[in-house]
């Protein structure tokens, strides 16, 4: 028996929560993961898991026996790439999880510097509004807005999103345009609902001293930024976004920003990753490279 391959496989049912899920994740047949799991049990004597038809759960001998395989195969990954760094670019697939709308208007068109810097690097980017498990479907790390509801992630502010409110031509020549906030409540607002929870998320606005919440009136709520770009750029209502996004379309006069003179909230960004997931050199030379990318943009760079 590979001894740190058993480590690594048992250190990756524990993650996934499951044989079939590791098997997938690790490209093994699950009947080796399931005889790996067998063989390192009866090498130490001891039982890790327990078993049952719905859900595996540690044992406390294999609670303690877990923390310290994660030691050992991060302290393993370490010596391995203070070798290669000297040798080579990091290589290797990497998994990263942004929304949408970062994805396609912040990203993907900086991909080709992040490509001239590590060529080696394979680059899986899911863009979805979808919260994702990063443990469960094997993300290496994700760009969150938002405070974080997962306390276990470990998180590292890189930037901020900042807000205005606007709406297409069109729709201001046929309803007006709001000299104030509470003018909205006669306008049809554009809002986006969390995939989480279904919440439709309330207005904020600030000017000085004030400070406004609305639940502002609608006849249409998206859960995708892309979704919600386009119902604004069609007319369909006011819509409030991200400046990074929203300020080239107010630019190009597809958008007119409204309430100029009003805060519409702010955000932050931060990527997240596992606190059990070892932080390899692919993940810490993106982690770098898209806190510069934030820092360096005038509507992202953190306060």
């Amino acid at each position: 028996m590979n001894k740190l391959q058993a480590m690594e496989v048992f250190v990756q049912v524990v993650d996934a929560g499951s044989f079939s899920r590791a098997a997938d994740q690790l490209q093994l047949p699950k009947a080796t993961v399931s005889s790996l799991l067998q063989q390192l049990e009866q090498g130490l004597r001891v039982r890790l898991l327990h078993r049952t038809t719905r859900r595996l759960s540690l044992t406390a001998d294999g609670a303690a026996y877990y923390e310290r395989c994660v030691r050992i195969l991060s302290d393993v990954r370490d010596a391995e790439e203070s070798l290669s760094r000297t040798r080579a670019s990091p290589s290797g697939r990497l998994r990263v999880d942004v929304s949408t709308g970062i994805g396609n208007h912040l990203l993907i068109p900086a991909l080709p510097d992040f490509f001239a810097r590590y060529p080696d690097i394979t680059l899986e980017l899911g863009c979805s509004d979808r919260p994702v498990d990063l443990i469960e479907e094997n993300v290496d790390c994700a760009l969150r807005a938002g405070e974080l509801a997962d306390s276990s992630l470990i998180a590292r502010r890189i930037g901020v999103l900042q807000f205005v409110v606007a709406a297409a031509p069109a729709y201001l020549a046929r309803h007006g345009r709001p000299a104030q906030p509470q003018d909205l409540a006669a306008h049809r607002c554009i809002h986006y609902f969390s995939h989480r929870t279904g919440k439709v998320y309330d207005w904020e606005f600030a000017r000085g001293d004030q400070r406004i919440a609305l639940n502002t009136p609608w006849n249409l709520a998206v859960n995708d930024s892309v979704a919600y770009l386009r119902a604004g750029l069609e007319g369909l209502g006011v819509v409030r976004l991200a400046s990074f996004s929203a300020l080239p379309l107010i630019r190009a006069g597809q958008l007119e920003r409204l309430l100029p003179e009003w805060e519409v909230g702010a955000r932050p960004v931060q990527v997240v990753y596992p606190q059990n997931r070892h932080l390899s050199v692919k993940v810490r030379v993106f982690v770098e490279w898209v806190a510069d990318l934030f820092a360096a943009h005038p509507d992202l760079r953190p306060t």
